[in-house]
């Protein structure tokens, strides 16, 4: 069963456990590292530790969001080994594989509705990474 790591803050919480709730049925199993209430918490406490098991192999993927999906991007990417896509259309997600192996895509839960959500995280769960031309870039990106 594959893991997936969720997280957002408390702007993001409602579409989180939607989200949560359709991986699950399809299979997947879930670990959220929070939060797990709309009340005002600081998205860095649950991304940090969501990119960490990313990075250690735990989860293979994430999914994760905040607001408008930047302050959780920003936090998230601070990890050498992740690679977090902010996606408002299923297209971008579907490049952000294909072409960047983003292994955490992010969603702005205040700009994208819950059937918006669902068709971005098809289009990337649907998409392959294409390596390539692409992993030369993607070599270059981890600063140590």
């Amino acid at each position: 069963m594959t893991k997936v790591a969720f997280a957002s803050d408390h702007a993001g919480y409602d579409l989180k456990k939607h989200l949560e709730n359709l991986m699950e049925s399809r299979g997947y199993e879930i670990c959220d590292f929070g939060t797990d209430s709309t009340e005002s918490c600081d998205y860095p406490d649950f991304a940090h530790p969501a990119a960490e098991a990313v990075e250690s192999g735990k989860c293979a993927f994430g999914i994760c969001m905040c607001g408008s999906g930047n302050g959780i991007q920003m936090t998230l990417n601070k990890h050498q080994g992740i690679r977090a896509a902010l996606c408002w259309l299923p297209e971008i997600a579907s490049l952000a594989k294909q072409h960047n192996n983003a292994n955490i895509l992010v969603l702005p839960a205040r700009f994208i509705s819950e059937k918006e959500a669902e068709e971005i995280l098809d289009a990337y769960l649907n998409a392959e990474y294409e390596g390539g031309r692409h992993q030369r870039r993607i070599d270059k990106i981890p600063v140590a």
